[in-house]
């Protein structure tokens, strides 16, 4: 489940320009006055450098993630700031959550399971803020008569195991909100589309080789020509692709709650 350090930094700027700044925002203030934050699948820090703005002197961080690599990378960023825990996170019990003020992740909800979210809902008594989940779609411009084909393969390939179980792939968000809704949390959701334009032609061309790898393991014959042409076109191409970020407080804690809106 592991990402290479490379393919990260080329995607922060798109994540941090998509992240809904409310929700984020709005994430911070639920934390609590001094908080600890518990990172899971912390890559290089960009939860801590998103929230960052947001949150008050003071506040600590726990960075968990499997790769020694991107731990590394994560605390030379954040410094005095945070603790790591190289750590899988099948081994949920293993993880500092009863510390937290606050439990977050960025970019990964949609490689679990339901039974994993189902066992990280029950494990957490503090808020929970999720960001950056593929939610299955994309729209380029100019449009491909294959686009439809090759995001429906890429959607399916999305749903195998990458470790945590049969992934929930572009379910993944309203599914963990309705898990911890079930599980006494009130959830906000705010839409965090990618919006590529065609100044991040080096983030598409990186993009649209995955997807296309994906589509061709997903039985798509013409998914490695799509991948070539819209590699060639990406100086020209703007496209978006759907994520949505989610913000699950327990009710027990009445005084953070949001106010939910659907």
């Amino acid at each position: 489940m592991g990402f290479a350090a490379d393919w990260l930094a080329l995607r922060e700027p798109a994540d941090r320009a998509a992240r809904d700044a409310a929700l984020a925002r709005r994430a911070a203030e639920v934390a609590g006055p001094t908080p600890f934050i518990v990172d899971l699948g912390c890559g290089t820090g960009a939860s801590f450098r998103a929230l960052g703005p947001w949150l008050p002197a003071g506040s600590r961080w726990c960075f968990v993630d499997s790769d020694p690599r991107l731990l590394a990378a994560a605390a030379a960023s954040a410094g005095d700031a945070a603790e790591v825990l190289e750590a899988d996170l099948a081994d949920l019990p293993s993880l500092p959550l009863a510390r937290a003020g606050l439990v977050t992740a960025s970019a990964l909800l949609d490689l679990v399971s339901r039974a994993w979210l189902e066992a990280l809902a029950r494990c957490l008594t503090v808020p929970f803020y999720a960001a950056l989940s593929y939610s299955g779609s994309m729209r380029w411009l100019p449009p491909d008569p294959r686009d439809e084909a090759i995001t429906a393969a890429f959607n399916r390939h999305q749903r195998g195991d990458k470790g945590l179980g049969p992934a929930l792939g572009p379910e993944a968000a309203e599914t963990a909100a309705a898990i911890f809704e079930a599980a006494g949390f009130d959830v906000l959701r705010a839409s965090s589309p990618w919006q590529l334009e065609s100044s991040m032609a080096a983030l598409q061309r990186e993009l649209t080789a995955g997807i296309a790898a994906a589509a061709g393991e997903a039985g798509v014959a013409g998914a490695a020509a799509w991948g070539r042409q819209r590699r060639q076109l990406a100086d020209e191409t703007r496209c978006e692709i759907s994520h949505l970020d989610i913000l699950a407080v327990p009710r027990s804690l009445a005084g953070r709650s949001p106010r939910v809106h659907r």
